[in-house]
């Protein structure tokens, strides 16, 4: 073999040769690096955003299916950054809002009930779930200290009869304040007898009847009789401030606050009026337009109940929103009404529209009820 024959041989092997570009293969090589890159850290970041969302992803493995195409040249990709947002803690308005609220009492204010027993009798103030004795003195079933027990309108003076020297007809009159020992004497020869022989004039003035019959207004805070003629009115009844009374002449009942003063007429239920010896007003509304109105007994004990309530401009009954019997009737100082039945109590607005029931214990249903202090 010569050298030109060799020559010749070689150049026919090179023009059977395809050239290869070496810059193109390794950019294809690149591409298909960066793109098994991107797909591993794709990958990679489902998964984290899985596992913080609690969301299980199935990712296919390489090699099972058509892998996709590159879209341009390699880039380098990195995860997405995954926000976690923290619960906050429950602020204390929240909680507030959340809760069930617990609604307010329409009775926030102190109940004054009288308990007697065969041995004692006890002044209950009731305020919310609170049952308190505050105040209880020894009790004999026919003495004056049964009928005579009374709270004034804001629940800080009590005052009763004792010491009678004439079979419980009249006696002493002694006042005290409420949950404190004690008591002071005001007057003697003070009438025992009747459904109410003690009657406030607001929570100072106490109208009383002596034993020879003359009515007389002692002013219990400054141990004194008001001077003036009270009057030769029956049945007296105020208001809870004392403003207006409520009162019968000649037969008549009356409201009058001094300054003007009507005339009303009631009659009350034939079938039940049989049963007693009339009827008698037991509370005056604030503006003197309503009184409640409870039986009088044919035996001179105390009666405290109340069961209708009369408009004194129209004479006419009030039909009360209330289901049961109906005990008493109270007109309160903060312009509520009180309706005392005999499972509990509903009170209601100056409309006699019901505001609400407040309940009662079994023992204190029983009790009457004095007085209400806001």
């Amino acid at each position: 073999m010569n050298h030109d024959r060799f020559r010749l041989d070689l150049a026919g092997l090179a023009d059977e040769v395809t050239p290869v570009d070496l810059r193109d293969r390794a950019l294809r090589t690149s591409r298909r690096l960066g793109i098994q890159r991107a797909v591993a850290t794709s990958a990679a970041a489902l998964v984290m955003i899985a596992a913080a969302t609690g969301t299980a992803l199935a990712i296919r493995p390489n090699g099972q299916g058509p892998a996709p195409q590159p879209a341009g040249p390699s880039t380098s990709v990195s995860p997405p950054p995954v926000e976690v947002t923290p619960i906050p803690e429950p602020s204390a308005s929240a909680e507030a809002t959340n809760s069930p609220a617990k609604p307010p009492s329409v009775l926030a204010g102190t109940r004054y009930y009288l308990e007697t027993t065969s041995t004692k009798a006890r002044i209950h103030a009731v305020r919310g779930s609170s049952d308190q004795v505050v105040h209880q003195l020894p009790f004999a079933t026919y003495g004056c200290e049964a009928n005579t027990f009374t709270v004034s309108p804001d629940g800080k003076r009590v005052a009763w009869v004792q010491d009678s020297t004439d079979g419980g007809t009249s006696g002493v009159l002694l006042a005290g304040t409420i949950g404190e020992r004690g008591a002071t004497r005001l007057l003697e020869d003070v009438n025992c007898l009747g459904p109410r022989p003690l009657v406030w004039k607001g929570s100072d003035l106490l109208m009383v009847g002596r034993k020879s019959g003359q009515s007389v207004l002692f002013d219990v805070a400054a141990n004194k009789r008001v001077n003036g003629d009270p009057g030769q009115e029956t049945d007296r009844c105020w208001s809870a401030d004392g403003r207006w009374l409520a009162a019968v002449s000649e037969g008549k009942p009356y409201v009058t606050d001094e300054t003007q003063s009507r005339q009303y007429t009631y009659t009350p239920p034939k079938d039940e009026a049989a049963h007693w010896d009339g009827w008698q007003v037991r509370s005056v509304s604030l503006d003197g337009r309503y009184v409640s109105v409870g039986w009088v007994g044919t035996d001179p004990s105390r009666h405290d109940d109340s069961f209708a309530v009369v408009d004194t401009t129209t004479s006419k009954v009030v039909d009360l929103p209330v289901q049961g019997e109906i005990r008493s009737i109270m007109f309160t100082v903060d312009n509520k009404v009180i309706v005392k039945r005999a499972n509990g109590i509903t009170v209601l607005d100056t409309n006699f529209t019901s505001l609400g029931p407040v309940a009662e214990t079994v023992p204190v249903r029983n009790m009457w009820l004095l007085a209400y202090a806001p």
